[in-house]
């Protein structure tokens, strides 16, 4: 089917107005343009929203409701959601489900494609290509993405910052999946998921806070 620009548009972001889990899965392999600088994302966590919407989540930002801070989680898909982790890092996720209702994806690792030059000067620390994005952190800083970013419509062409879908992974075993990193409440939800033939997947680390994981008898 031909469409035109502004019908494509909608459909991609469409496309992410589903489930949490299935949005991340979707975005996997997908290329998020910022500037000159393009990275494959290769890892992704799902989150949902508050006890109102379908998927309670109380692991996300928007688990106990509507803030200034987490307003664009509760509006349409496809949008940009910024934050600073720990007053250093800035973490970049992809907002996703129907409009008004809370869920997003975070966006963990990536593999640079495009800007190698740009990425490398604003990661000097990085040994490898393969870490230049690798953890959230990393992959803000190597695509450049600031809390000005916040709410940017990532399929308007238009926009600095882009995320273009890829065909679906259908391949089996080719996706992983896993607790969640980091995070204190519903830390065994197994909604990280990522590319297993990957070198740019972060290692996962258990939240100290978290509960000891279940064991089955």
């Amino acid at each position: 089917m031909t469409c035109g620009l502004g019908q494509w548009t909608a459909v991609s972001a469409e496309e992410l107005a589903v489930e949490p889990l299935e949005a991340a899965r979707r975005l996997l392999g997908a290329t998020l343009w910022s500037g000159p600088v393009g990275v494959r994302i290769v890892e992704v966590e799902a989150y949902g929203g508050d006890p109102a919407g379908p998927w309670h989540d109380p692991a996300a930002h928007s688990g106990r409701g509507r803030t200034p801070r987490n307003a664009v989680m509760f509006g349409p898909p496809g949008v940009l959601y910024v934050y600073f982790s720990y007053g250093m890092h800035t973490c970049v996720n992809v907002t996703s489900g129907p409009d008004g209702i809370a869920s997003a994806v975070l966006i963990r690792a990536g593999e640079v494609i495009a800007g190698h030059e740009t990425a490398r000067a604003r990661r000097p620390a990085a040994r490898t290509d393969a870490a230049l994005a690798r953890g959230p952190g990393n992959l803000g800083s190597a695509l450049g993405i600031t809390l000005a970013d916040y709410g940017t419509h990532l399929f308007d062409p238009k926009s600095p910052i882009r995320l273009e879908l890829g065909p679906e992974i259908a391949a089996a075993g080719a996706i992983g999946a896993g607790p969640r990193v980091g995070v204190s409440l519903a830390a065994d939800r197994p909604w990280r998921l990522w590319l297993q033939d990957s070198a740019a997947v972060s290692a996962y680390r258990r939240s100290p806070r978290a509960p000891r994981a279940e064991r089955s008898a």
